[in-house]
């Protein structure tokens, strides 16, 4: 198959994702805007369903965990999730059509998804940046699940952010600040469908190299790639082992996206 082939089909996925999405602005606008954030969260979570193999699920709802795996006395419960991918073989606490609650074992990706990174209000005028760092501080949260943690010998959760769509300032200290305090807990982040983010535990061996080697996030400029990006990324963490072989129609960028890494300065440096 031809790599441009496979590019455009990539490419395609975020087309479509937009599209639907801005069909349902054209019709009802800002009437509700919390019914057309609940039904872009659908969008999500079905394009994702198409994907996944079938030991795994996804809707949406909340994680609970307990440390006192006897009595049930130290109960950890989270804010609701948008998107919750758990393992199909595992109990459900509590399932209603797309809501769940799973326990912490179960879970191998959360998404939170915003229509926008932020709806300007005339009550609080929040900026854009000041609203993904809200989402990162409500995700950081999950730090409190053991499981959960970004460095440990468990296996690591895909948890992210998507945003259909991101017009503020890319190197914002907001975000470079809200990101350091994240740690590596939230690990790929789309913002619109060309600007991407992702945790590296390491940059040692990344082609072209880093100054800088160690745990980081990078921004990355990945022009109608960056929502198919992050679904492939999704895909390939929750597998139960990384489908390398199929690499290269999940990442066909010719020259792999370290050459699109957003510049001058595309590193945000965290603590070893």
């Amino acid at each position: 198959m031809p790599i441009q082939s496979v590019l455009d089909f990539q490419k395609s996925i975020t087309k479509e994702l937009t599209l639907i999405k801005d069909r349902v602005e054209f019709l009802i606008g800002n009437a509700n805007w919390g019914e057309v954030g609940s039904y872009k969260e659908a969008i999500l979570r079905k394009t994702i369903s198409q994907f996944l193999p079938s030991t795994l699920k996804i809707g949406t709802g909340f994680i609970v965990g307990n440390t006192d795996h006897v009595f049930g006395r130290e109960e950890q419960i989270s804010s609701q999730i948008d998107i919750i991918v758990y393992d199909n073989r595992s109990p459900i606490i509590f399932q209603d059509g797309d809501f769940v609650i799973v326990t912490e074992s179960a879970v191998r990706a959360i998404v939170e998804v915003k229509a926008r990174t932020i709806n300007y209000s005339n009550r609080d005028n929040r900026t854009h940046d000041e609203a993904l760092n809200k989402i990162l501080i409500k995700l950081n949260r999950l730090r409190d699940f053991d499981t959960f943690a970004p460095i440990g010998d468990h296996k690591k959760k895909f948890i992210g952010v998507f945003s259909y769509e991101y017009d503020s300032d890319f190197s914002s200290n907001r975000i470079n600040e809200a990101l350091i305090e994240s740690n590596g807990l939230v690990n790929h982040i789309s913002l619109g469908p060309d600007k991407f983010i992702r945790y590296w535990e390491d940059t040692v061996g990344l082609d072209p190299p880093l100054n800088y080697q160690g745990r980081c996030y990078i921004r990355y400029e990945l022009i109608n790639l960056s929502f198919s990006y992050f679904i492939s990324n999704l895909l390939h963490m929750v597998a139960e082992e990384d489908p390398v072989e199929r690499s290269w129609f999940s990442f066909p960028i010719e020259g792999t996206k370290e050459r699109y890494r957003f510049q001058p300065n595309p590193v945000i440096q965290l603590n070893h």
